[in-house]
């Protein structure tokens, strides 16, 4: 069987940067490795009046560090087309459903179709109800649409969004992305949770003390500010990314490692969020936003950030204490924490695992067993475990094993691409993980509304609040990263 895909890719936000840093570089990769070879074709949608060879002319430069010659890219960047688009106005589509038929016809694509929208929520129904009623889905492919994030900005939102689009795809056509899932180190959760006896034995509350998640980032907003304004970090990060590590890691083994069985269990593990509301919030829950510092003044504070209001209350980092329900995880917290301007980018999670009283060592020598994953930016595995010093003496120390990845492994959009253009839909979110997502993030809203609770300020570069200790301090743990 060849690994050759047929399809045209239908971008709409084709001008846009994660079309340039993103989407153009993953497709180059999958043309690399002859998953895309003569048989695709892509064709990116705008407002902006760009000719067709001003948009190869982007997409060849936007792949200049990758390339492996000039020849090649130029070939690749050829099979791109460009058209100026209202996505409000009817013509339009049916002058994007000429240009589809001629490349589908011109690369023999077979009528597989690939809808893209790295576009505004708002008009992800507008899109997709124009795409069906000016007959952009075919009859004689598979036709799959990728949505980016965000998808709504509470339940009720959402659900509308996703109703509106129900109306002209399939849930089985959707392909919710969350690029955190094409991560390679995330995806290595499964197998090393269910592929191992070691861990698949000791993944409960008889060996684990608690999980620790960090996403810190050591950018501010940038020129996101009127997004920020809206979504904050508790929409921003912890609705998608976050609350997706988490079900990963409490969910139960999975019946078989199909996508339906998968997501079950993902669900299942969302649907057993111990709740949140105005008595508990401000024990589980710390809000702070960045401010400047004397050690960084040429850093500028959130609230004067390019589009951001002066009185903004938006936190830009929030840490948690995340439980489950289920019996398998009583008293086993996930610890959670993001935020913006912090001391370092960094990705990892740390699985501390309890200490073992009873032994000849004393407690104070022995140190928690800890596997941590290092999701980013340097990608890896290591497993603190205590082992004798060298040396005359019988003392412990901690020592580490490491794994790091091989270099060339697949990016996060090369990865997620190649999964729709093959139909796997495992690494991608469905309806009913959003909408548990979305109540549980709606719930925080309302608590903190509910209890006014405390904005903390935090300085630049540094961790976040002081007040995101005591979470851990409450329970005599400690973040492990710091």
């Amino acid at each position: 069987m060849s690994q050759n895909k047929k399809a045209l890719f239908i971008i709409f936000g084709g001008t846009g940067d994660l079309a340039y840093r993103k989407l153009y570089p993953a497709l180059y990769k999958l043309y690399k490795k002859n998953y895309l070879n003569e048989n695709f074709a892509v064709i990116g949608t705008a407002r902006r009046e760009w000719s067709d060879s001003y948009y190869q002319e982007v997409v060849y430069d936007s792949i200049q560090d990758i390339k492996e010659s000039d020849q090649e890219a130029k070939e690749f960047a050829s099979h791109f087309r460009y058209q100026s688009h209202n996505v409000n106005d009817t013509e339009n589509y049916i002058s994007l459903l000429k240009l589809a038929d001629q490349l589908d016809e011109k690369y023999d694509i077979e009528g597989n179709r690939i809808f893209y929208l790295s576009v505004s929520p708002s008009l992800f129904g507008t899109v997709s109800s124009h795409l069906r009623a000016e007959n952009l889905i075919t009859e004689n492919g598979f036709n799959r649409l990728i949505i980016e994030k965000p998808f709504g900005t509470d339940f009720v939102n959402s659900n509308a969004l996703n109703n509106d689009i129900l109306e002209s795809f399939t849930e089985e056509q959707i392909y919710r992305i969350d690029h955190y899932l094409g991560k390679e180190m995330i995806q290595m959760l499964l197998a090393l949770r269910f592929g191992n006896p070691l861990f698949k034995q000791i993944w409960n509350k008889h060996f684990i003390s608690n999980i620790q998640v960090t996403l810190a980032e050591d950018m501010g907003v940038e020129e996101r500010g009127a997004y920020y304004e809206q979504s904050g970090a508790l929409r921003d990060m912890v609705q998608n990314h976050v609350l997706q590590i988490v079900s990963l890691l409490y969910m139960n083994e999975p019946s078989s490692n199909d996508s339906k069985a998968i997501l079950k269990a993902k669900v299942d593990a969302l649907k057993n969020l111990k709740a949140v509301n105005q008595e508990n919030i401000n024990q589980n829950f710390v809000r702070g936003q960045y401010t400047t510092s004397k050690d960084n003044p040429d850093i500028l504070d959130y609230v004067s950030e390019h589009e951001v209001d002066p009185e903004s209350n938006v936190e830009t980092f929030i840490a948690g204490k995340i439980e489950s329900t289920h019996e398998n995880w009583e008293g086993v917290p996930i610890y959670i924490r993001t935020g913006k301007r912090m001391k370092a980018k960094n990705t990892q999670i740390n699985i501390v695992f309890k200490k073992d009283t009873m032994n000849f060592f004393s407690t104070e020598e022995v140190k928690e067993n800890i596997l941590s994953i290092h999701i980013g930016p340097n990608e890896g595995l290591s497993l603190q475990l205590n082992n004798k010093q060298i040396g005359h003496a019988f003392e412990l120390e901690p020592i580490d094993l490491i794994f790091n990845p091989s270099a060339d492994a697949p990016d996060d959009y090369e990865r997620l691409i190649l999964s729709a253009l093959m139909g796997d839909k495992t690494n991608f979110v469905h309806w009913d993980e959003l909408a548990e997502s979305w109540k549980y993030i709606d719930s925080i809203r309302e608590a903190w509304s509910k209890a006014e609770s405390p904005l903390y300020l935090y300085e630049v570069n540094t961790n976040g609040p002081t007040e995101a200790n005591e979470l851990l301090e409450n329970n005599n743990d400690y973040w492990v990263w710091s």
